[in-house]
């Protein structure tokens, strides 16, 4: 899509304060450094303020800035500074039109506690059998990511798959006023960001405001295994379709016959009104089982064929970070799944560690699980008890928060449980422990930083 930057400012009710009111964007940017040429700079206020960078932007290439305050920068050429009251607002407006210009695409929403992002992109290779797709780029999924992904659209596409994010309540409620999603899914409730979101109660709350924002022509997807959707089912006017993984669930979609390879790729039998037959996965784990069940309940609603359905879902693979097998030259293999985590995700990864096929030990290394407020004790507490029913051989704890972890595993029976303050001194650790014949699950909040054990690994075995 395009936008003057006279237009921009009459859209977000503000003014052409320097430049040319003729200077086009063609795309959104909030981070100067990696802006394509064409776009509209963003200047947020975060960790570090954006209008600081407004004549870097310039400088590689972006036609107009958006700022909410003066900026002591002249703009080159056939560029344009847009003043608008809030920048985060502007870019709202920004995407609330971006979406309007978009009617009648079919728009599914997806949001969860774990599991969006592989959701997302399973739904989006499920809908492009039929459908010109656009989906969230990576994790931008919140009041920034959101009208990014919705300017960048192509306004030929007639299918949106958004991720949604929340951290407090009512996020997902002002997602759904720009975005206007006609279909929801929900993946689970868990206790990720418990501890700002109230609990699990507060977690169901925020996450069913997307089902609530569902007119009665809509569609909800949800899984019928969650001790949550009945609750959230009852939230929407729109079509309910649910789907099952487990035996003993009554549901609309069910996955069955569930096998996990050596490579940790599942394979499974889908039954639908639609059809059944065997799917096969290249994404790992068999937590990706519902993932894919929720992806293809969604497209076979949407009129896309059993068949294409099956191959959509085969041709996505792990996205970085999120399990993805690492094979060290010489050193142990290595499951990243460092992407992020919380109780539900640390459950699927532990599991996957015990099903992968190697002949020496299973060495986890977890990290702390941020944002669970009164819960974190506890869940770190069940945590170390999980390590040990999964028969892990030696666990690194990391991170402070994590101590029960530690303490847990310990008195559940596992002898060998060892502690380390960062993920510098965890990778000291592993390089210590881990053989070629071993298995090593990597796992953490982001913020702990374990992407640095893996990176540290590889380089290992490359030197």
């Amino acid at each position: 899509m395009e936008l003057s930057a006279g237009d921009l400012a009459t859209l977000t009710g503000g003014a052409v304060v320097a430049g040319d009111p003729d200077a086009v964007a063609s795309s959104l940017a909030n981070d100067s450094r990696t802006l394509p040429p064409g776009a509209c700079f963003a200047a947020l206020r975060a960790a570090r303020d954006g209008h600081d960078f407004v004549a870097d932007a310039f400088s590689r290439g972006a036609s107009v800035a958006l700022v909410d305050r003066a900026v002591a920068v002249v703009p080159p050429a056939g560029a344009a500074v847009v003043r608008v009251t809030d920048v985060l607002g502007g870019l709202a407006a920004v995407g609330a039109w971006a979406r309007a210009r978009l009617h009648p695409a079919v728009v599914v929403g997806i949001t969860g506690s774990t599991g969006k992002t592989s959701t997302k992109e399973l739904t989006a290779a499920v809908l492009r059998a039929r459908y010109r797709v656009h989906a969230t780029p990576g994790n931008f999924n919140a009041e920034i990511g959101l009208p990014i992904t919705l300017f960048g659209a192509p306004l030929d596409c007639d299918a949106l798959v958004l991720e949604m994010g929340a951290r407090v309540p009512g996020d997902i409620r002002a997602l759904c006023a720009i975005a206007r999603p006609s279909a929801g899914v929900i993946t689970n409730i868990g206790l990720a960001h418990a501890g700002v979101l109230g609990g699990p109660s507060g977690i169901a709350a925020t996450k069913g405001e997307l089902l609530e924002a569902l007119s009665s022509d809509g569609l909800a997807v949800l899984d019928a295994g969650d001790p949550a959707t009945p609750g959230l089912a009852a939230r929407t006017g729109a079509r309910v379709l649910t789907i099952a993984t487990r035996d003993g669930v009554d549901a609309d979609v069910r996955a069955h016959d569930v096998f996990l390879d050596g490579e940790l790729r599942a394979s499974f039998t889908l039954e639908s009104p639609w059809g059944s037959g065997p799917i096969a996965l290249t994404v790992r784990g068999e937590h990706q089982v519902t993932n894919a069940a929720l992806a293809a309940a969604v497209g076979l609603a949407h009129g896309v064929d059993f068949a294409d359905v099956a191959s959509g879902l085969a041709g996505v693979g792990p996205a970085p970070g999120r399990l993805e097998i690492v094979r060290v030259p010489g050193g142990p293999l290595v499951l990243d799944d460092a992407y992020n985590a919380s109780p539900a995700s640390m459950a699927a990864a532990l599991a996957a560690l015990r099903a992968v096929a190697i002949p020496g030990r299973r060495i986890a290394v977890l990290g702390e699980m941020r944002e669970l407020g009164e819960h974190s004790a506890a869940e770190h507490g069940r945590l170390g008890c999980a390590a040990a029913d999964a028969g892990v051989d030696t666990l690194v704890v990391v991170g402070p928060e994590a101590a029960p972890t530690a303490e847990a595993a310990r008195a559940h029976g596992l002898v060998d449980v060892v502690e380390a303050a960062d993920a510098e001194a965890a990778l000291e650790l592993v390089h210590d422990l881990a053989g070629a014949a071993d298995a090593v699950l990597v796992k953490g909040s982001r913020a702990v930083g374990l992407e640095a054990v893996v990176q540290g690994l590889r380089e290992e075995g490359a030197s």
